[in-house]
């Protein structure tokens, strides 16, 4: 029985780089399927899990109209777009934080800057099931100190892809506050951390999966609640 768990563990000590390659690649199936189920299907032995569509949660018009209400909501709580800029987070957030800025343009004639952060899920010890989040690439044009930053991401969730987003904004300088705007607000927090602007909160158990489609990445629109079964 040692002898075999030895083996194991020594088989998973040597696969880890390998591993952490391939999660690294793909963030948003870790964050919407859970670290280790992804870590199960990238190696073989997520076939007998489906993936099943419950409900459409909104429709491409829906999302346009959130957009939009959620620029306005960000622009009036700001006091205007002076100082103002969009953080997204790659990959969603960062189309989404583009929509806003062009709404915000309709709003008060302003170009918003967007900047973009890449943030990495991997796991440094391969007994636990959490996952820890890492920034991996930044693109900010602009300088952050006493800027008023927006951070945008599609679904909020465990909490985080967020901590480490606010880490690298703040060793990039001292913004005068950061907020968080998200399209899905899913539940299930493992941090104190929650979003200023939200566009919808749904209620989800541990098996649920939102996932939010973009037509700049995935070629349709819509955000729907799928589950996984055995």
């Amino acid at each position: 029985m040692l002898r075999g768990k030895w083996r194991a563990e020594s088989l998973a000590r040597a696969c880890e780089p390998v591993i952490g390659a391939a999660l690294a690649i793909n963030k948003h199936f870790v964050e919407s399927h859970g670290e280790l189920t992804a870590w199960l299907a990238m190696i073989g032995y997520g076939a007998a899990m489906r993936i099943v569509e419950k409900a459409q949660l909104m429709s491409a018009s829906e999302i346009d109209r959130t957009l939009q209400r959620l620029a306005h909501e960000i622009v009036e709580k700001s006091g205007g777009t002076k100082h103002l800029a969009l953080i997204g987070i790659r990959r969603r957030g960062v189309p989404l934080a583009q929509r806003i800025a062009q709404a915000m343009r309709g709003i008060d004639g302003v170009d918003v800057p967007v900047g973009t952060l890449d943030i990495t899920l991997y796991r440094d010890d391969l007994s636990k099931v959490a996952s820890h989040a890492v920034l991996q690439s930044s693109h900010i044009s602009f300088g952050v100190d006493d800027m008023d930053l927006v951070m945008v991401d599609d679904v909020l969730y465990t909490g985080r892809t967020i901590r480490a987003a606010m880490n690298g904004l703040f060793d990039l300088g001292r913004p005068k506050r950061v907020s968080l705007c998200v399209l899905i607000d899913r539940g299930h927090r493992e941090m104190p951390i929650e979003a200023q602007f939200t566009g919808r909160v749904v209620q989800t158990s541990a098996t649920e999966i939102i996932e939010v489609r973009l037509r700049e990445i995935d070629n349709e629109e819509r955000v729907v609640l799928v589950d996984r079964v055995e």
